[in-house]
């Protein structure tokens, strides 16, 4: 089934802006309109213990980062 959705041009243009090359209106909608449930419920990104090992190397970064700025000062 189909369905038609009005639009201002400047709305258009943005989305023709955003679209991939290969994909379709629909394809660009069914993207942006996706949610946090939406990528929970196909396997989400990672688990609790992934996310907090990235947090942690992320600190463990900036900790290395801020110490060699601090040195070369």
């Amino acid at each position: 089934m189909s369905s038609s959705i009005r639009i201002s041009d400047e709305t258009k243009k943005k989305l023709e802006l955003m679209k991939r090359e290969d994909e379709t209106y629909d394809e660009l909608l069914s993207r942006l309109a996706t949610t946090e449930k939406d990528i929970q419920e196909r396997g989400g990104f990672a688990d609790d213990n992934v996310v907090e090992d990235m947090a942690r190397a992320r600190e463990e970064m900036n900790e290395s980062l801020d110490a060699r700025s601090n040195r070369q000062a």
